[in-house]
């Protein structure tokens, strides 16, 4: 916009006039800023920050470069419960049930008996 150096005097009108439309500018002392995306993490170490007001609106500028950190997938895996045969008499012998019907309460409780028992009780109390 300028060529050249800025002449001092005409900064000081322009940062005038910039008070006039309702602009202000800071610059803040940020030791770190983060972007944390969906894959990757953008890290500023000592990045330049300027706040610009305009009517209330601010707008942030940060100069630096960013150290890009790639994220890793971790896959969920399925967690496989064991239900023992113990597990399985005593829900069934509790609710009065077969163990067919007890084993698929547990596997549906994830082998939570207390729950197996409730599902089978309130069950029962159903029909």
């Amino acid at each position: 916009m300028f060529p050249g150096k800025v002449n001092p005097r005409m900064l000081k009108k322009m940062q005038k006039m910039m008070k006039d439309f309702g602009m202000e500018t800071e610059d803040l002392d940020a030791k770190k800023v983060i972007f944390v995306f969906e894959d990757e993490e953008w890290i500023f170490e000592e990045p330049k920050i300027q706040v610009m007001d305009i009517l209330g609106v601010k707008t942030y500028s940060i100069t630096g470069k960013p150290k890009k950190i790639k994220k890793e997938k971790i896959e969920e895996e399925e967690v496989k419960v064991e239900i023992t045969e113990e597990d399985v008499e005593l829900v069934a012998k509790q609710c009065n049930v077969s163990k067919e019907e007890a084993r698929k309460a547990l596997e549906e409780c994830n082998g939570d008996i207390a729950e197996a028992i409730l599902k089978l009780e309130e069950e029962k109390e159903g029909n």
